[in-house]
């Protein structure tokens, strides 16, 4: 043998080992991969379903905000009319205690007068 068949032999023996091992690690690191790429894909779904669901009960929570602010607009309304009614009854038995008192001091200047 000359010393180029010598050299191949010892590098066939050297590398040829070390390339399968390589093409075997690179079949499992596809492997790997492809089933990673599975589970992001799998991840990315439920992460989409998860915003539209985020979505949607934003959507009913700003509905419940428009609609509470409508009651509280009412319930503020009745609380107006009703510190109105209440005034007015107050101002009206004032109205009543006046006009008796009225009433008591013309009768006391006609007893004066008679």
């Amino acid at each position: 043998m000359d010393i180029k068949e010598v050299v191949g032999s010892v590098l066939k023996d050297l590398i040829v080992p070390e390339l399968d091992k390589i093409k075997e690690d690179n079949k499992e690191i596809k492997a790997i991969l492809l089933l990673t790429n599975k589970r992001i894909d799998d991840i990315n779904l439920h992460l989409a379903d998860q915003s539209r669901r985020i979505d949607e009960t934003n959507k009913r929570i700003d509905n419940l905000r428009v609609e509470l602010r409508d009651e509280m607009a009412k319930t503020n309304s009745r609380i107006d009319r009703l510190y109105e009614v209440i005034v007015r009854r107050d101002e009206h038995n004032k109205l009543d205690e006046r006009v008796a008192g009225l009433e008591r001091a013309v009768n006391q200047l006609k007893q004066r007068a008679a």
